[in-house]
């Protein structure tokens, strides 16, 4: 089986769960060629993985004109009747306005350049992930080069402007989709029509719980652990409220925080308008050795976020043993069972999360039995092995014209269980 990857941009230091699952689909024997919009900068570069990947995946920016030209002209003569469909769903997909016509310019002559690519490559299908405007272009892709396609719905942005970035026809027109939650999939069948609801899969994004060992929990837990963009829909300044209200009982609490984005500036003036200068330290992005290495010294993974979808880093933390707070957002509440593997606390509540910190951050016993739940819980519903080998049989089964169940159960190849991700 010959597949392509497509997203924005390919590999980030942020999407990690995409790269494990194309490691693990190519060790199941599938060839994945990956294809990206855009060419992450160095800073994303955090790891040998990163730059290896990098280095074999195909970019759509900037064209080569010379290419462009040829591509679109050879997929127009090879079927001009497809060619001006495809041309008149690009245009019936347009945004809105001037922009929107003229992006969606941009995203069919990108899907031009893929189309040509994946038909010289002799690739059978195409998946997406993100489905926001690479969506736009894997879709226009398939239809000009006359393939199949899929994609991973993963949310909260498209769900943001559905309409915009036409959710129902990219499920219309998809071979099948991939949901990362039942919330997930329940707003993506909203705009489904009932005939594609039994093509619209449970696949989470996973991890491999093996590489994390299970941290044991003594004494009084200080050491708060935060991973993920620093965006303003990650809520931070709701737990530097947090943190700041506990400055007097709580002095010892340190806040690490792993990551970077466009409010990392305004951030740091936050943490230090607060007093928190001595308190907060913000580290940057890191590779994934790094990340496992600073959960696994952390006491309390704590998450405030407006918006997610299911956090791979929660994950992360829960299969290496660390009790969570989350918000309950989305799918959060699918993967973190509150008092149970942690604790969920309502969006935007600063009261709340400064509790729950003081709970734990006092209970070396409750830490524990936390974090036990919550390593059970990654090692039986979020392990990417059980996740990818249900992704396999989903395509396997799709390609030849069949239908698998909403969440099928994991077949695995001999020993395929236990191989090393390496992501």
């Amino acid at each position: 089986m010959r597949i392509a990857y497509l997203t924005g941009e390919y590999p980030r230091a942020t999407d990690t769960f995409i790269q494990r699952e194309v490691a693990g689909l190519r060790k199941l024997g599938i060839e994945v060629f990956t294809f990206a919009v855009r060419r992450p900068g160095d800073e994303h570069m955090v790891g040998e993985e990163q730059t290896a990947e990098r280095d074999r995946t195909s970019y759509l920016l900037p064209p080569n004109l010379l290419q462009l030209v040829i591509a679109h002209l050879m997929l127009f003569l090879s079927s001009p009747g497809r060619y001006l469909r495809s041309l008149g769903l690009a245009w019936s997909t347009r945004q809105p306005g001037l922009k929107g016509l003229l992006y969606q310019l941009f995203y069919f002559l990108e899907a031009g350049i893929l189309a040509k690519q994946i038909q010289r490559q002799q690739i059978q299908h195409l998946h997406n992930h993100l489905a926001t405007s690479s969506g736009t272009v894997a879709m226009i892709a398939a239809a000009l080069g006359g393939f199949t396609y899929s994609f991973t719905l993963h949310g909260p942005y498209i769900f943001f402007e559905p309409y915009q970035w036409r959710l129902h026809e990219k499920i219309q027109r998809s071979l099948f989709v991939c949901c990362i939650s039942h919330y997930c999939r329940s707003q993506g069948m909203i705009f489904a029509s009932a005939e594609k609801w039994n093509r619209m899969h449970i696949i989470h994004c996973g991890i491999d719980p093996s590489l994390f060992k299970v941290t044991s929990h003594t004494g009084t837990g200080k050491k708060l652990l935060y991973v993920g963009r620093l965006a303003a829909v990650k809520g931070l300044p709701i737990l530097l409220e947090s943190l700041a209200q506990l400055k007097s009982s709580r002095p010892d609490l340190k806040l690490t925080v792993v990551g970077d984005g466009p409010d990392r500036a305004q951030l740091e003036q936050t943490a230090h308008e607060l007093g928190l200068s001595a308190q907060v330290n913000f580290v940057g992005y890191q590779s994934q050795t790094n990340v496992r290495q600073q959960i696994q010294q952390t006491d309390i993974f704590v998450m405030s976020s407006f918006a997610e979808g299911v956090p791979v880093v929660l994950m992360e933390a829960m299969a290496a043993g660390v009790p969570v707070i989350a918000t309950q957002i989305a799918g959060v509440g699918e993967l973190v069972e509150d008092k149970v593997s942690g604790y969920l606390v309502p969006p935007g509540d600063v009261e709340s999360l400064r509790d729950r910190i003081v709970a734990l951050a006092a209970d070396a016993d409750l830490r524990s039995r936390f974090g036990k739940a919550g390593r059970e819980k990654v090692e039986q519903d979020f392990n990417i092995h059980h996740e990818v080998a249900r992704l396999h049989q989903i395509l396997k089964q799709a390609i030849e014209g069949k239908v698998e169940a909403v969440r099928p159960e994991p077949v695995f190849q001999p020993g395929s269980d236990e191989l090393e991700m390496q992501i």
